[in-house]
């Protein structure tokens, strides 16, 4: 019998129907929330699979999995993993890298429609019968507004095709420009540089996984080139921006505001009624959401229902169709998936 050791089913509880997939793995499914390394070894040191949500799984924890054949990332990012050792060892890193790209679309556009239309601001007007708020000078008409999308993979894609429909202005910025000219095209997107993104965007969305290369892409120098006007929205990962240099730019009003779901130190992931202290949580031209961009009852069924039939397809020996570590070489060898 193969041992699956889920993790953060406190914060993040197991499905039936994710308990379902591992049933023809004839698996012992293990709960637990695991949000420390010796927490998780304490249970995981022998599993055969590991299921993941939001604890962070370093190397150190890895290296122990003497067992271990497939770490299953239920949801898309795995910059809490640290693949490279998975890797080393064996250990095939799995992942649902599509599953709410509607969702977070959907989030992207209600942040900016929120932060356009002052809609917190006109909330508690009411409250207070402040019934001239109507006239609140920062309202502007969205339509032909500017929206960059740093990023054009297929989270601002789907926001590109929403964003079309209010009238916005779409630019957007990729590393690689010959790759995406023909989709930005299609959707009307101008692809530009970086640094004109910046200045030119009354809105700037961040499209883009964390990794090396993304870690504070967005310095104090690049953020220093948002108009004044600007709106910064971040439904990605939280370290793309230098967070630090960001509450500076929000305390001294240089730019309009930002509206994010993701942090870089505000852990959201933290068991409920955790208190937070931070400067964002202090500032009145912010939006902040606790990492829900992605969040539906569908989204997060689909998540954990495909990440465990990935799991479950590792160890009945078939190779699953999201493989992050794509050069790994098993343990135990893996057959195309039918």
């Amino acid at each position: 019998m193969f041992k699956v050791v889920r993790l953060n089913a406190v914060t993040y509880p197991v499905d039936d129907a994710e308990r379902a997939e591992l049933t023809p793995a004839g698996a012992e499914f293990v709960e637990i929330e695991g949000q420390e390394s010796h927490e998780i070894l304490a249970a995981a040191e022998d599993c055969d699979a590991l299921l993941v949500v939001s604890s962070r799984v370093p190397g150190s924890v890895i290296e122990r999995l003497s067992r271990c054949r497939v770490i299953s990332r239920l949801g898309a990012g795995t910059d809490k993993i640290d693949v490279a050792e998975a890797t080393r060892q064996g250990i095939v890193v799995t992942n649902v890298p599509d599953f709410c790209l509607n969702e977070q679309a959907e989030h992207t556009l209600a942040l900016l429609l929120a932060f356009a239309r002052r809609l917190p601001f006109m909330m508690e007007a009411m409250r207070t019968h402040n019934w001239s708020a109507r006239n609140h000078s920062g309202v502007h008409r969205v339509a032909g507004q500017t929206l960059g999308l740093i990023g054009f993979g297929a989270s601002a894609q789907a926001v590109a095709q929403r964003a079309a429909a209010f009238g916005l202005r779409l630019l957007a910025w990729v590393r690689d420009s010959a790759k995406y000219q023909a989709i930005a095209n299609q959707h009307g997107a101008e692809l530009v540089s970086l640094e004109r993104l910046l200045s030119e965007s009354d809105f700037v969305s961040i499209h883009l996984p964390l990794c090396d290369e993304t870690k504070h892409l967005l310095s104090a120098e690049r953020l220093a080139r948002l108009k004044p006007t600007a709106v910064l929205i971040n439904t990605s990962r939280g370290a793309i921006i230098a967070e630090a240099a960001l509450v500076q730019l929000l305390q001294q009003q240089k730019i309009a505001g930002a509206a994010l779901d993701v942090f870089e130190e505000i852990d959201v992931f933290a068991l409920p009624g955790t208190p937070a202290r931070h400067p964002l949580l202090e500032l009145e031209n912010v939006l902040l959401t606790p990492h829900c961009a992605g969040s539906s009852v569908e989204s997060s069924s689909e998540s954990k229902v495909r990440g465990a039939r990935s799991a479950a397809d590792v160890l009945l020996g078939i190779r699953p169709r999201h493989v992050v570590n794509a050069d790994v070489r098993p343990r135990f060898s893996l057959r195309p998936k039918d």
